[in-house]
């Protein structure tokens, strides 16, 4: 049995997660009887509805006690092949590498923020991922990469070959397609929406760059000055001096927090918008700059990471560090009814180029390379 850690699914509903509940999902799908489930049950863990038809093994524990008995498993060598007895693979799917003997392990790694970002991650996280992260890597039998810049990190940073690293994209979810008027019309209505809006889709964190895109704001507003900022996602951590500054200056008028949006709204929220802003200073995948795209949206996004591989020639890109640059392109985009359409239909064919089932063929090609190299 095939066991997928879907962790992430059970505690939250941020990127790992997601990433994890449809890749098992897509993975069930294609390889009935073949995947199983492994997660901690800590405090408010619940399955996603559509995994709980699998079979599924959990431990009980909170996800900080987890991780840290992970840790300290592999830094004194114990293995937890017991809780998984009927295993012939293991796939952890966050930063986090279950200790195994005797099954070979899979490693997702998403990221390396904490690494090149250290004053964007809280002090035990940051701890924990510079410790155990170079170990997982080392350990793990083969990484899965969320992009090539993910991986051209892990190989600069951690001196991992690779051969060892195989890039498998992520993919927006089938129900983000163009909707229809009355949708747009009735999330419009639910949540309040301004009459022309950015919406920025994502948890709140300060790689986000959201200040400078309020910086941004702020000068596209002399020539829009109807002009507001939607934030869509949860408050993840250390964005208070954001908020802070937001009401310091007065702007609760024209920056809008929605939190987190149930996913069935989500298509139409970001239709709804002039135009969908990613400014992130860095980002793993960039699922955001997709799900915008199939839902018919055009993409203004940072020029930064992986942003380029999942936007390709669709998304208007800019410096995120240059307010002026950002301002410059978000202005040009709500000039031009002509640029927009471009790319919106440009949009459309570039995220029908990235899927689940994809996904999930490419995740088990790598699982058969390394249960074939167990064999021999």
């Amino acid at each position: 049995m095939i066991y997928v850690d879907v962790s992430a699914a059970v505690h939250s509903k941020a990127g790992l997660g997601r990433y994890s509940e449809r890749l098992a999902h897509a993975l069930a799908a294609q390889h009935p009887g073949e995947i199983a489930l492994f997660y901690n049950q800590g405090k408010g863990a619940h399955l996603p509805p559509r995994l709980l038809p699998l079979p599924r093994r959990s431990v009980q524990a909170g996800y900080k006690p987890w991780r840290m008995s992970v840790l300290l498993a592999h830094l004194s060598h114990v293995r937890f092949d017991g809780l998984v007895p009927d295993a012939t693979l293991f796939h952890s799917t966050e930063h986090l590498l279950f200790p195994l003997r005797r099954v070979p392990t899979v490693l997702t790694v998403h990221d390396l923020i904490y690494k090149l970002y250290p004053a964007y991650h809280k002090r035990l996280n940051y701890w924990f991922l510079n410790l155990a992260m170079p170990l997982f890597c080392r350990r793990a039998g083969a990484l899965i990469a969320v992009s090539e810049a993910t991986k051209q990190d892990i190989i600069r940073h951690y001196k991992i070959s690779p051969d060892k690293i195989h890039v498998v994209y992520e993919a927006a979810a089938p129900h983000f397609r163009p909707p229809a008027p009355q949708e747009i019309a009735r999330v419009r209505a639910a949540y309040d929406l301004p009459e022309r809006f950015l919406v920025h889709l994502s948890t709140i964190e300060p790689r986000k760059n959201l200040d400078r895109l309020l910086d941004a704001l702020r000068v596209v507003r002399a020539d829009y000055p109807d002009l507001q900022l939607v934030l869509v996602g949860a408050r993840g951590w250390l964005f208070d001096d954001f908020f802070a500054r937001v009401e310091r200056e007065g702007l609760g008028e024209i920056v809008r927090a929605l939190g987190w949006v149930p996913d069935e709204d989500l298509p139409a929220v970001l239709a709804a918008a002039a135009l969908a802003v990613q400014p992130s200073l860095y980002e793993g995948f960039g699922l955001p700059i997709l799900e915008a795209m199939a839902s018919g949206q055009v993409v203004a996004a940072s020029n930064s990471s992986s942003h380029p591989e999942v936007g390709g020639e669709a998304a208007a890109y800019f410096d995120p560090t240059d307010v002026a640059e950002m301002a410059g392109v978000i202005s040009r985009l709500l000039g031009s009814d002509a640029e927009r359409a471009e790319r919106r239909e440009l949009g459309l064919a570039q995220a029908a180029r990235f899927s689940w089932e994809r996904a999930a063929r490419e995740t088990y090609a790598v699982y058969e390379t390394l249960q074939g190299r167990q064999r021999r």
